[in-house]
Parts: structure tokens; sequence; C-alpha cells
């Protein structure tokens, strides 16, 4: 959402060295373009893009150094804390995140000011967050290549007693914790299964704690990804971070029950961008 993929470019005064500048230049000017919007200055509501709910009040401002994340584990937040004495942390880099007694492996999504508007307009103020403990570095990559190995083997594992024990459980993805503390399975199913001896099972190969976490359709489709009918990146795994409740009063609003057919998405629930219409008509 707040990044420009020029990958696709070719021009004559665009080289192929230099196309990695010329993107992050780019993206520079765009997310400053952005910022200066959000800033509202003069308090004209009329030009922000995200509009505090009451531009007379002051706002109070987390000024910790804090980085938006995607990951596969379960953080408590997709906001992580930098402390001081980090080296700058870019954009697209991988870095190492503790939280509690354990710790995971994430990708950096956004930094600078557009992460402290977003958490201002979310009333997000000094709650505690996980933190950053480096940046990952040769040995932490390879450790990740192997979780993965391990991930995809413990996927056909997964596959194999379930078709063997007759559990209707659809498996989603798995995810080793960096630290393999936990072995995490994301599954949907009709219904609650009795998964006790499948745990078992597969604890007594992997010598670890094992997760089995029952997720829905929407969730199904956030993590797996996918185009939609419009066709962009699935907004749940492109920038959504939380689910709205989409119902069909959103549709009605809009004038659009003539066309419900068309509205919902590949999950087989209604589109999350039903939602935005109708906030922009509020």
């Amino acid at each position: 959402m707040f990044n420009i993929d020029l990958s696709f470019i070719s021009d004559s005064c665009v080289t192929e060295n230099n196309t990695t500048e010329y993107e992050l230049k780019c993206n520079s000017c765009y997310q400053q373009n952005i910022v200066s919007s959000l800033e509202c200055k003069h308090n004209d509501e009329s030009n922000c893009i995200f509009p505090t709910k009451n531009s007379t009040q002051a706002v109070q401002e987390d000024k910790r150094n804090i980085l938006e994340i995607t990951a596969d584990g379960l953080l408590s937040s997709c906001f992580v804390e930098v402390m001081e004495g980090h080296s700058e942390i870019l954009p697209g880099e991988i870095v190492v995140i503790s939280e509690d007694d354990y710790y995971e492996i994430a990708q950096v999504k956004l930094i600078g000011r557009l992460v402290a508007l977003k958490r201002q307009y979310f009333g997000m103020f000094e709650e505690k967050l996980p933190l950053v403990v480096r940046k990952a570095s040769e040995d932490d990559i390879l450790k990740i290549s192997r979780n993965s190995q391990d991930e995809e083997r413990a996927a056909t594992l997964f596959k194999e007693i379930t078709k063997r024990s007759s559990l209707e459980m659809k498996l989603v993805g798995t995810h080793y914790q960096f630290d393999r503390k936990r072995l995490f399975f994301y599954y949907t199913a009709d219904g609650r299964i009795d998964f006790r001896e499948l745990a078992k099972e597969l604890a007594s190969v992997f010598k670890t704690r094992i997760e089995l976490r029952q997720i829905g359709v929407r969730d199904e489709a956030k993590k797996v990804g996918g185009v939609g009918t419009c066709g962009r990146e699935f907004c749940c795994s492109s920038f959504l971070g939380n689910f709205k409740k989409i119902t069909t009063h959103l549709a009605s609003e809009q004038n659009l029950v003539s066309s419900m057919g068309k509205l919902s998405g590949p999950c087989g629930k209604l589109k999350c961008c039903l939602s935005f219409e109708f906030e922009e008509s509020n």
C-alpha cells in the first residue's frame, strides 16, 4: 500500500544496475507525499487521508523507534520496538524478534514517520511491544532454511496421519518458531476435531511442542494469498491488518444489492473492500 513495485519498468534511462536505487528513490518521494497529506497541515481535515477522530485535541505520539513487520508466527503485535544502538533497519530486511521467552523471525514492512502516523490513528501509545534483537545473520538465514525444510516434512506427515485417521482437516500452513520451541499447524475444518492423537504422533517425531490452530476461510485466504476479481492482490494478504465485520448492510448502503452475486471473494465471504467506500462516505 505504501510502496510501488517498479520492477516492471523497461526504460533506457533505468539500467539494470540502478533499478533498485531508482525504485528506492521513487518510493521515498511517494511516501513523503503520503506523510505530507497525513500531517494535515493547518488542521485542514479535508486534505487528510487518515484524519484523527478529533483534530482539536492534542494527540499523544509514541517517541520510541518502532517498525511495522510481517511474521508467520504468533507475535502479539505487527509493530516492534528497536532499542537504541541498533544500526538502521530498512524495509524488506529480515530481523530476529524477542517476545516473552521465545524468538521469532520477521520481515520489516514499514519504517519511519508512516509507522508513527498509523499508530497515532489507531490510538496506540506506549504499549508493550516485541523487541528487535538483531538483523538476521548468515547463520540465522541457514536456520530459517532448515526450519522451512522441516515445515515441509511436517506438512507431509500431517496429511499422511489425517488421511490414515480419517480426520477431515485441510492443512493451510505450517510454521516452525525460529527458536524451534513450537511447531504450528494451521488448518480449516467443518466443526471441532479431536486431534489429540495427531498431536501426540507429531510431537513424538519432531520432539517439540505442537500447536494445531483452526482458522476461518478468511484467515485461509490471508495466508494463502491470491489475486481478486479486481486484478489486485487480496487486500487481506497485502495490507489489511485485521478483519472487519462485513455485512449486507454495507452493500445496501452503497446500492449494490442488485449485484450481490458478484460481491463474494474467493474465500466465499463478502469482499473486505465493501467497507472501504462505506467508511469514506461517513
